[in-house]
């Protein structure tokens, strides 16, 4: 891992961020240390231990979030000459010694995005507080509508790793700042077709305490991923292609929504006239509910099987002028598994 770089955001960590790097290994060159306008000086306490070389304490003049921190370490990385990006919390909850399980299947080809799941094993959630358990599985539902990572869970886990290659075709300035940046890293990944892999891991929950109020970003976390949502339908069933599933995409719910409109019209009227709607008219309600649901359900099926599943960094490192459009265009020779620890399965080669 010479070329493996690790990036802690700061802020209100100085009771576990030594211990983090630590113990993070010691084949990782590069640790970027961002203090993001910490009160409790973060920054300063990790230069008086005096760690080494390897890592880098960079100041925030004014708190920007955790993904402020994030894209000012990403840069410096970058700018450093790292090949993979690691990004590690400082509060404790992350096992430093899980790394190379973060790393290896990019390393292989198999993701151009590697992520932490805490769902993946029963045992991993019994330590979790039932708020964070709720809030996780709703949020990691809504993830999958706006991202179109059906194969992930756990999508603000903020344990993550990737490719250099993947990272420079970010829009990072364009990059959600607070605590949105990870499910809006998520959707930028999904634009250029990324492979991203759930890593399961367990949350280390101890008396560390949470920056995050569940009751304050929940607007912002809708909203944002009602707007991601929007977008990635739009570039990808009608800006890039067109298909059948761009046609369900509108027909499904304006079927529904016509239906469900025609059926309240009619049943306020019966409830008026006292007079009971005609078979007819309860057919003209239900047909179009019924059919624009398969349509709906049609396309999300569709989005469901074209989830990125080539790791594209391997096309970019070979052939660095290649569009990201002939890449996911070219004919995949492999199936990514699901999680890390699947094997991956060969695929029959496309006719030529």
């Amino acid at each position: 891992m010479s070329s493996t770089a690790v990036v802690i955001p700061c802020y209100r960590v100085t009771r576990h961020v030594l211990d983090v790097i630590a113990a993070i290994p010691p084949d990782v060159s590069l640790i970027v240390c961002v203090d993001d306008a910490c009160p409790d000086g973060s920054g300063k306490h990790i230069e008086k231990a005096n760690l080494g070389k390897r890592v880098v304490v960079l100041y925030h003049e004014h708190n920007q979030g955790v993904g402020g921190a994030m894209i000012t370490g990403y840069r410096a990385a970058l700018e450093r000459g790292a090949t993979i990006v690691v990004k590690i919390d400082g509060d404790g909850q992350m096992d430093p010694r899980l790394l190379p399980a973060f790393v290896a299947p990019i390393v292989r080809g198999l993701a151009d995005y590697a992520k932490g799941n805490r769902f993946y094993r029963p045992e991993s959630v019994t330590g979790m507080p039932i708020g964070r358990l709720i809030g996780n599985a709703i949020l990691s539902f809504v993830t999958k509508f706006s991202t179109g990572y059906w194969n992930l869970f756990d999508p603000n886990n903020g344990y993550t790793a990737i490719h250099a290659e993947v990272l420079r075709r970010l829009p990072l300035s364009k990059l959600s700042k607070r605590y949105f940046f990870e499910s809006d890293l998520l959707f930028r990944l999904s634009s250029v077709r990324a492979v991203v892999l759930d890593i399961p891991m367990d949350a280390l929950y101890a008396n560390e305490r949470s920056n995050l109020a569940i009751g304050k970003i929940l607007g912002t976390f809708l909203i944002g991923h009602l707007k991601n949502f929007f977008k990635r339908l739009v570039y990808n069933y009608y800006l890039r292609d067109f298909n059948v599933a761009s046609i369900e995409w509108v027909l499904g719910p304006s079927l529904m929504m016509f239906g469900f409109a025609y059926g309240l019209i009619n049943l306020e009227r019966s409830i008026d006239t006292g007079t009971p709607a005609s078979a007819g008219t309860v057919m003209l309600c239900a047909l179009p509910i019924i059919v624009g649901l398969q349509m709906l359900l049609s396309a999300i099926n569709y989005d469901v099987q074209n989830t990125p599943r080539r790791a594209i960094h391997i096309d970019l490192e070979i052939h660095p002028m290649t569009t990201l459009r002939n890449i996911a265009n070219a004919p995949e020779t492999s199936r990514v598994p699901q999680h890390a620890d699947e094997q991956p399965q060969a695929l029959p080669r496309k006719p030529n």
